[in-house]
């Protein structure tokens, strides 16, 4: 039997089964028209990005009225530093997707199920590993990070209690990332948006009302992402499901593992070197002060809405590009790639375009210092026209990734977001130390990316990497 019957066999088993259940957990993206199956599963995508994104603003704005500016610095300048901790697990986890996305398309319900059993087996060890070392380093970043001695206490305060919703937050990526191979973008959404509500509400509850000091607010947010990982645990081990998750099935698969690796390594290193480089910028932002502090930390939550389309098409190209070549649909990938590219940037332009022309009403709404206004928005204006360069560079990733060429974006990543940039950064620093000069790096570093994506794009045979590896 051909992959693609097989595929087409493996699906019609599995609504028959679903229909008896009374309900859809899976969505085979090799079937329909391409625009149609892509807009439709980026759409949840996409909305549960832009929750989580108003979340991140109210939380913001709930934090900077209850606790004042220094406690909002220390939030947002403690973010670069927690996604280098967990980006790379989280980056990891996203090769469970493509091998779990490929054996769905391929109709291979058994190697499947070892994947995800393995995934989520392995994502339990990692979220511990990173609740215990990072409890432990929270005393130790913001003294690495050069904060202004004003906002420490608030940053290891709050860095100490974040951490100890890592393993909530490792295992709901994992189990979002399962959800997603399979067609399902639909269910995270909701269960993100309970989530949100729930940490807004306890932020409120707890900064306002009581009067509670800032661990409170991580506190609030560890909680939030355990409502998130049980609702998806809930979902995940229901019977009949296409990915059925069971207790007793929980163990490591060598093949499983080795092939999680082989994706998920790559992005977990590509979004740790690039979690490094922000790590360093945001080091050298902090030395112009709590001002220079607080306005980045404006933008950077502003920044989040070019990232709604990015994300959204990213991920769903992911799923796509690795389910129709599991399935061996070339032209349909080819074609899927095309529409997603284009619809990520220009949505990532229209809204480039809008934070350039409202950066001043926009900043001012987080922050209330007239020079770290004049900072967020002259970082607005630098970087907001090239977010179309940002969502190219960021789709061709997650086709790479979906095609099982991971180690493709690693690279790239590597050598020009972390490498470059760092560089650029620290001869930058020494001849002029203007900020104006760190917001450059994005841009300049966007542009380069982009352009060997496309040529990699253009020129290579991303679309046949899995070929070798199906038999």
């Amino acid at each position: 039997m051909s992959a693609q019957k097989a595929g087409d066999s493996f699906m019609l088993k599995q609504a028959s089964q679903d229909g008896a259940a009374g309900r859809r957990d899976s969505t085979l993206l090799t079937q329909g028209d391409p625009k149609r199956v892509i807009a439709s599963f980026a759409l949840p995508i996409f909305l549960s990005q832009l929750f989580q994104q108003l979340y991140n603003i109210a939380d913001a704005w709930i934090v900077s009225k209850f606790l004042g500016d220094a406690a909002f610095a220390a939030v947002k300048s403690s973010s670069s530093l927690v996604f280098l901790m967990i980006s790379f697990f989280v980056g990891a986890s996203m090769g469970a997707g493509v091998v779990i996305s490929r054996y769905f398309g391929a109709g291979d319900p058994e190697r499947m199920s070892r994947a995800v059993h393995t995934a989520v087996l392995v994502s339990l060890i990692c979220g511990l590993f990173l609740t215990a070392i990072g409890s432990v380093l929270a005393s130790y970043i913001p003294g690495w990070m050069q904060l202004d001695e004003e906002i420490i206490p608030y940053s290891v305060s709050y860095l100490r209690w974040y951490f100890m919703g890592s393993l909530a937050l490792v295992l709901y990526n994992t189990f979002k990332g399962i959800m997603n191979a399979v067609g399902d973008s639909r269910r995270p959404l909701y269960f993100l948006i309970v989530s949100s509500v729930t940490n807004v509400f306890l932020d409120w509850l707890f900064l306002g009302p009581l009067g509670l000091d800032i661990r409170w607010a991580a506190i609030a947010t560890a909680i939030s992402q355990a409502v998130s990982a049980l609702l998806c645990f809930r979902q995940l081990t229901k019977r009949g499901t296409v990915y059925a998750l069971r207790w007793d099935r929980l163990r490591i698969d060598r093949r499983s593992l080795r092939e999680i690796l082989r994706y998920g390594l790559p992005t977990g290193v590509q979004n740790s070197v690039i979690g490094l480089a922000n790590v360093m910028v945001q080091s050298n932002i902090n030395t112009f002060d709590r001002v220079g502090t607080a306005a980045c930390g404006a933008y950077s939550t502003i920044e989040g809405f070019a990232f709604l389309p990015i994300t959204s098409f990213s991920m769903a190209l992911t799923t796509f590009i690795g389910q129709n070549l599991g399935a061996l649909k070339y032209d349909r990938a080819k074609q899927g790639a095309r529409f997603g590219i284009w619809s990520a940037v220009l949505m990532a332009e229209v809204i480039g375009v809008l934070v350039f022309l409202l950066a001043r009403p926009l900043i001012s709404f987080f922050v209330q210092d007239p020079e770290s206004i004049r900072i967020g928005v002259t970082q607005a204006r630098t970087e907001a026209l090239f977010f179309c360069l940002l969502a190219f560079s960021h789709c061709i990733a997650g086709i790479c990734r979906g095609a099982g060429k991971a180690f493709v974006p690693m690279f790239i990543m590597l050598g020009v977001w972390c490498v470059f940039r760092i560089l650029y950064i620290t001869v930058a620093m020494k001849i002029d130390h203007n900020i104006v000069l760190l917001f450059w790096a994005y841009p300049i570093t966007w542009t380069i990316s982009s352009v060997i994506y496309l040529i990699y794009y253009k020129r290579s045979d991303w679309i046949h990497g899995f070929d070798a590896k199906l038999s």
